[in-house]
């Protein structure tokens, strides 16, 4: 397979307005668990592994991991950047998928797209859904060359070292930058787990659609018809990126 690409799902216990959210269970499968399935079923993945950190309350994210059959690698709590390098360190690859555990409604359709688009156009360093976001939050894929990645780790201070590739999106003087963009604009749609209403929103989907990854076409015109369910989350502020 040309450019051999790493999956790493950041996911850790510790989290400022839902702790524990990642071991949650959502139709008898936990959220970190779904997260893996669908980065799996993307079937663009020569290796998936996750990156917790060394606190230990991880003790049972990496029971998690056992439990599914996952590779993990533990590093700093809040220096993740760090936890990235070191799990393509022990898991080497041409590139690294990133994602992050609070996305139970991760699409594998997507992040096949992504991955085509990275193969397609050599030379890139970073390629993302949320430079210019049309996705809702919670289906953004990003993929970073492992030179890049550690290009990055040499370069990134404070927040950056939290958000592992921002470094690289906010310096395109240095790096080959392209974002990828899906219509129509369903940017308004919250479909991540922070806070306890994103959670009722998770609950709401799940028990319509059962345990299986929807396809965001399919999720987008259910929840068009859901109002009631849209408006669960609907108020929830977005941290920036700054606070991490």
């Amino acid at each position: 397979m040309s450019d051999r690409i790493v999956g790493i799902v950041q996911a850790r216990m510790g989290s400022s307005r839902l702790p524990g959210k990642v071991l949650r269970p959502l139709a008898g499968r936990s959220v970190l668990g779904r997260v893996v399935r669908a980065a799996q079923d993307s079937g663009v993945l020569a290796d998936l592994v996750v990156a917790t950190s060394t606190d230990a309350s991880d003790d049972a994210v990496v029971a998690e991991c056992d439990r599914l059959g996952v590779a993990w690698h533990r590093g700093p709590v809040d220096d993740v950047l760090t936890r990235f390098v070191g799990a393509l360190d022990a898991h080497p690859a041409d590139a690294v998928m990133r994602f992050t555990a609070d996305c139970p409604l991760l699409d594998p359709e997507i992040v096949a797209l992504v991955a085509g688009v990275y193969r397609g156009a050599p030379g890139l360093d970073y390629v993302s859904t949320s430079i210019a976001r049309t996705l809702p939050r919670g289906l953004d894929v990003e993929i970073i060359r492992a030179g890049a990645l550690r290009a990055v780790d040499r370069l990134a201070t404070a927040h950056h070292r939290v958000h592992v590739t921002s470094y690289a999106y906010r310096h395109p003087e240095l790096f080959r930058v392209l974002g990828v963009t899906l219509t129509p604009d369903r940017s308004p749609l919250r479909l991540t787990l922070d806070t306890e209403p994103d959670w009722q929103l998770m609950r709401a989907v799940v028990e319509h659609f059962g345990d299986v990854s929807v396809p965001l076409a399919k999720l987008a015109d259910w929840l068009d018809g859901q109002p009631e369910v849209r408006a669960l989350n609907a108020d929830v502020r977005q941290k920036r990126l700054e606070e991490s």
